[in-house]
């Protein structure tokens, strides 16, 4: 998508869908003002109003979209106002939308644009027979404002964003059967041209590790586990305490043993999405130069049932010399994190970790299918964390860690088994990661509930792979982090 910001006064080209943010309560003159009193449009947050431009409009099509309570109106509504207008006339076969932002807002404007860059992302590589009239037309968007020079400013580091966002979807939407561990890994190297250094650990370096944990996940795979270890140093410091982010990238998940049903098993592509999303967040920090040092661990792996593959009731000792039972090889994703988060810790000493996975479908159960979980050892951190997602638009709630519920994950034979049955689930998978943290400041967002989406009531989420984590925990760093 070609991004322009323009003058507001500048005149709009024939053959050009002009949209236009409207507010609630918003009066309107002539043909115009027939046409809304014609239909249900009020202005309210998310409304659209399709209309044949009237006289005096150079355009061949006007849209008005509807922005809610103008005293309202901030950043995250320009947007989903900008997103909204693209929705509308993305397959109008017109080519160019031009979007008419409220006050002239430099920053609100470059928001309209990020909007539409998120919009319009498409994941459609393998589609080869696709009729034209359902491939959207627009391919350049024209943002009016007051100053056009000041939203061309504010717009890099939102287009580095919406690059990361793209990267990390284009990640989780592809088959297992293309983006293994290894093809994983290597597109996690290729970053290394946006200044990031990329080191892969393979199976022999993790079993000198020791990290039986995350190994016997993979042991019945015929592909190779890895870990991936990504490294920004942007701090004035290059030896400054690094922030840490470790994700669980189960490339595909059977279930193993445990096998799961074969309902549904194809979403299982998306086990991975907390990689992804640590892999888009470096991005974006090296994409806009941030001034940090930060460290993202990615631990890879397929979980595959063969002869080879971990059995209910194995033990097995993690990188930490603790031993834990396996009742369930399809609770895999808190094994693969176990190593991966006291690798972090151990090595690189951060003042923080932050893990992201698709950990339990309990959190779906408890939340639904719009805010993942946030568990937290430190109240500063999940603030931090909380306060970054309200302002993204990536929603997150945070739930107790209470010490009691440990003793659901108590072995009879080893120092922890790595389920503690259907009750509380997503709160005992927190549980378990915390015995890995070594103390250090730590949270755990399970994003299981919002890495995907099956029809989407948000604009800027096309179905499918929503790229969640990136972006909150960007603004995260950006406000709080960087020095």
């Amino acid at each position: 998508m070609e991004i322009e910001f323009v003058a507001a006064s500048a005149g709009v080209p024939q053959k050009t869908a002009l949209a236009r943010i409207v507010f609630e309560g918003e009066a309107f003159d002539g043909a115009l003002a027939q046409a809304v009193a014609a239909s249900r449009f009020t202005g309210g947050k998310g409304q659209t109003l399709d209309v044949l431009a009237p006289q005096g409009v150079q355009a061949a099509r006007l849209v008005l979209v509807g922005a809610g309570k103008r005293e309202a109106f901030d950043a995250l509504g320009a947007e989903h106002a900008g997103a909204s207008a693209y929705n509308a006339v993305k397959a109008s076969g017109l080519e160019t939308l031009c979007i008419e932002t409220p006050d002239g807002d430099a920053g609100l404007a470059a928001r309209a644009a990020l909007g539409v860059r998120l919009a319009c992302y498409r994941f459609d590589k393998y589609r080869t027979k696709e009729p034209a009239e359902k491939k959207p037309s627009i391919v350049r968007t024209q943002v009016a404002c007051g100053d056009p020079e000041g939203a061309l400013v504010a717009f890099p580091p939102l287009a580095a964003l919406a690059d990361a966002v793209s990267f990390t979807r284009d990640l989780v939407s592809e088959p297992a059967n293309v983006l293994y561990p290894a093809e994983f890994a290597r597109r996690v190297k290729e970053l290394e041209r946006l200044g990031l250094e990329v080191e892969i650990l393979g199976e022999d370096a993790m079993k000198a590790l020791g990290m039986g944990s995350l190994l016997g996940v993979g042991q019945g795979s015929v592909r190779e586990s890895q870990l991936v270890v990504i490294r920004w140093n942007g701090a004035d410091d290059p030896s400054a305490q690094p922030v840490a982010f470790v994700g669980k990238g189960v490339c595909f998940d059977t279930g193993g043993i445990s096998i799961k049903p074969a309902e549904g098993m194809e979403d299982m592509k998306w086990d991975m999405g907390g990689a992804g999303a640590v892999a888009g967040l470096m991005y974006v920090l090296a994409a806009r130069k941030a001034k940090v040092n930060a460290v993202g661990i990615l631990g890879l792996v397929e979980n595959m049932p063969d002869g080879n593959a971990q059995r209910p009731g194995d033990v097995v000792t993690s990188m930490s010399g603790q031993t834990i039972e396996v009742i369930n090889t399809d609770a895999e994703g808190r094994l693969v994190l176990a190593d991966a988060l006291w690798y972090c810790q151990d090595r690189f000493k951060p003042k923080f970790m932050v893990d992201l996975a698709t950990l339990t479908g309990a959190i779906i159960i408890s939340l639904g299918n719009d805010y993942a979980g946030c568990f937290s050892n430190n109240d500063e951190l999940a603030g931090n964390l909380l306060d970054a997602a309200g302002k993204e638009g990536e929603p997150l709630w945070r739930l107790p860690l209470p010490e009691a519920y440990n003793k659901q994950i108590d072995s009879q034979i080893a120092d922890m088994k790595n389920t503690g049955g259907r009750p509380a689930g997503s709160i005992t998978a927190a549980l378990f990661l915390q015995k890995f943290v070594n103390g250090l400041p730590w949270a755990h967002l399970d994003i299981a509930s919002t890495a995907w989406k099956k029809g989407s009531t948000v604009p800027t989420l096309p179905e499918g792979a929503t790229g969640y984590g990136v972006r909150l925990l960007n603004r995260m760093v950006q406000e709080k982090y960087e020095g």
